[in-house]
């Protein structure tokens, strides 16, 4: 079915203002352009509010005992953060080679190359909507270890076909979540390396758990992949310093103990949902919060 003529307009109004953002920031020192995602973020926090009672939700439910005033504080750092990780997005292209993406991140892959390339065999990286998941991606395939990322197609095709541009610019593919079962096996059992987000929600409800103190939906494909295809999965998290590069962590999560199994799939996704909740309650501003995670749970 064909988009309104009005929609389609608005789409490539959008994608101009996207790609002349682009051009913008490009030309900024990081200096001058952390100070502009500050600001854009603030205006959003504050004036336009997008979001906001969603975020002051979210993290009153997930954090009943804390103080407002701190749970404010991490609201605002929340904005700040999410516009830094746009504005990073768009200077991607500025991130030519391993060089490069070593100035923005820090990260050591051995363990997870000895556990995979070196063993002949794939591996999955699973991670959240945390710290600046695109940019660890375009980083890590720099660093000698190309992905292909699944991800979820986007209403606006123009910027879709960006986004994915930048994905791909130095060597990663894209899998859209309909591909990710039937070809992301075939990827993993030829060694490849599959990176998925592991904290979205599943419309069809088929598992739900507790997940920051309520009830969450949760798709098991991850674990599905892991199990069916015999590869180690490792969770990837990455977070934001005081001097703009990024620290990235990884932890193997143990599935040495579980077979290919319904209760197996189950339990291994009990297993990276638990690290996932980790990380988010330590570093709470790292998360993407602005998403109504429970909405299918109300």
């Amino acid at each position: 079915m064909s988009r309104p003529r009005w929609k389609s307009n608005q789409d490539k109004l959008i994608f101009l203002v996207f790609n002349g953002l682009g051009r913008l920031v490009r030309l900024l020192s990081r200096k001058q352009f952390e100070w502009i995602a500050f600001r854009i973020g603030d205006f959003l926090y504050d004036i336009v509010r997008v979001r906001r009672g969603v975020v002051r939700q979210n993290l009153a439910a997930a954090f009943p005992g804390m103080p407002l005033k701190e749970r404010r504080r991490i609201g605002r750092q929340v904005y700040r953060n999410m516009s830094v990780s746009l504005l990073e997005i768009l200077r991607i292209p500025m991130v030519e080679n391993a060089e490069d993406a070593k100035k923005l991140i820090d990260i050591d892959l051995s363990e997870f190359i000895a556990a995979t390339k070196e063993k002949g065999r794939g591996g999955i990286l699973l991670s959240a909507h945390f710290g600046n998941w695109e940019l660890a991606g375009v980083c890590i395939g720099l660093l000698g270890l190309p992905m292909t990322v699944v991800a979820k197609r986007l209403r606006n095709k123009l910027i879709d076909q960006e986004i994915n541009r930048i994905r791909k610019i130095h060597g990663n593919d894209v899998l859209y979540k309909k591909q990710a079962l039937r070809d992301g096996l075939r990827l993993l059992k030829h060694g490849g390396v599959l990176t998925i987000l592991g904290d979205q929600s599943d419309p069809d409800m088929s598992f739900v758990t507790d997940f920051l103190g309520r009830p969450a939906s949760f798709f098991q494909g991850p674990a599905f992949l892991a199990l069916k295809a015999q590869v180690p999965v490792f969770l990837i998290m990455t977070r934001r310093q005081p001097s703009g590069k990024y620290l990235m962590e990884l932890k193997e999560i143990k599935t040495s103990d579980l077979t290919f199994s319904k209760a197996s799939i189950q339990e291994l996704t009990l297993r990276y949902i638990s690290e996932l909740e980790h990380y988010i309650r330590t570093y709470p501003e790292e998360w993407f919060w602005l998403h109504n995670r429970w909405k299918r749970n109300a």
